[in-house]
């Protein structure tokens, strides 16, 4: 926690008229506090959100440090305004165990720059055979929560049927990687239209809504929690629209790259815009917008995937999918949704950490609340080089363009982890 106080001044909290924010011993005191020897921050013009919460990070470590670590994707968190990152438990050694989990939220706590909760696997080395010990690792130092073989759908409807009921016991929730493998068999892109002409095997959009379809029915059966990953067509929007009226406990996420890109951007034959799912339509894109203002789509998460360098630039079939997220996010849905400032804080940090169960994060700066929060200069813009990431990885599908909006200071606890748009460690 930082001994140093903070005054900062001027600013707009989620776009209300300015104000000032007295920050000391990690929370944001009541007006009329004594400013005395506080360091202060000019953030005219600037515009106070709740930290940013990712449900839905890859950080590779363990077992693929050449691509990303706990620390750097931490750095490339916090510079993008996120205060808190829920691990994917796809790294090497899986994330399976009670031992596993516990070494991310540790190497979390040692980078200090972000939040960092561990996801677990849902079944034994994401194989999709036997369950996973669940509850051990939700009686962990890491209290897991959150359980899902991301990468991989969990496509036996027994063993889905077992998470869903065991996690019930302490309020936990299933996020599934919606794809029926075997309609996915080869599977380079979505399938349609360009697919034919590309000449490249389609992954069809029936894929996703089959296995969402199928477990929200699992889900409402058993009375339990299911998060849908990476929602990515028109066709999803309608069995979640279903689920919701029928009273299914069941939320979802979106991408910034699924509201902004489509699949035209595989014509050019360059990896980095291979991802899982696939880019869709523009007819898919204009629904995913809509549900996510809508509520239908609960929040944005980045799925944030590096890759080494050897992984991405390669021939198209061969090259792993993914795309980098964390640093380009908030500034991707600012493009798509423009500044409705409530919105993007509703999606972005108050519901993502309400899913995940941090009752740390989420807030409104405001008196008493922890000083958890983010400056973002919606004036500013700027274009993004694959160079200047924190990340390990350079993988970005928006390298040259220019963006709207920058983060200029990040604060966890009262403790900034960025200054002047730049990390403090």
């Amino acid at each position: 926690m930082s001994s140093t106080t903070y005054l900062v001044k001027g600013v707009s909290v989620v776009g209300a008229e300015p104000t000032d924010l007295l920050v000391r011993d990690g929370v944001v005191l009541e007006a009329g506090a004594s400013a005395q020897n506080a360091q202060v921050i000019d953030a005219d013009g600037l515009v106070a959100l709740p930290g940013l919460v990712d449900l839905h990070t890859h950080l590779r470590e363990p077992g693929r440090e050449d691509a990303e670590t706990v620390e750097s994707g931490s750095r490339a968190a916090a510079l993008g305004g996120y205060t808190a990152v829920c691990a994917m438990a796809n790294t090497s050694p899986v994330a399976d165990t009670a031992g596993v989990v516990e070494q991310v939220w540790r190497l979390g706590r040692e980078a200090g720059l972000v939040d960092v909760q561990p996801i677990g696997a849902v079944t034994v080395g994401l194989a999709g055979q036997h369950l996973a010990e669940l509850g051990a690792m939700a009686t962990s130092a890491a209290k897991v929560r959150i359980f899902s073989d991301d990468g991989h759908c969990v496509s036996d409807p027994r063993l889905m049927r077992r998470a869903l009921e065991y996690v019930k016991a302490f309020d936990g929730v299933i996020a599934q990687h919606a794809e029926e493998p075997r309609l996915t068999e080869g599977a380079q892109m979505h399938e349609g239209e360009i697919s034919a002409r590309l000449g490249l095997t389609g992954w069809p959009a029936v894929a996703e809504e089959a296995i969402i379809a199928r477990d929200a029915l699992l889900a409402g059966h058993v009375g339990a929690r299911l998060h849908v990953c990476h929602v990515s067509t028109a066709g999803s929007v309608d069995v979640l629209r279903q689920a919701k009226a029928a009273g299914v406990r069941v939320t979802a996420e979106v991408t910034p790259h699924h509201l902004l890109l489509t699949d035209e951007r595989a014509s050019s034959y360059d990896p980095v815009f291979k991802v899982n799912p696939p880019l869709r339509t523009q007819k898919d894109v204009a629904a995913l917008r809509a549900a996510l203002a809508e509520g239908l789509i609960d929040i944005v998460a980045t799925d944030h995937a590096p890759h080494a360098m050897e992984d991405k630039e390669c021939e198209w079939a061969y090259a792993r999918p993914g795309m980098l997220g964390l640093e380009t996010a908030l500034s991707i849905v600012l493009d798509v949704l423009g500044p409705d400032w409530p919105l993007i804080a509703d999606r972005m940090s108050r519901t993502p950490a309400r899913i995940a169960g941090l009752t740390d994060h989420g807030h409104l700066p405001a008196a008493g609340a922890p000083a958890t929060f983010t400056l973002v200069d919606p004036a500013a813009r700027w274009q993004v080089d694959p160079t200047a990431s924190a990340s390990r990885s350079r993988n970005t599908p928006y390298a040259g363009m220019t963006l709207p909006g920058r983060v200029v200071a990040t604060f966890l606890r009262g403790e900034p982890t960025v200054l002047d748009g730049k990390a403090v460690k």
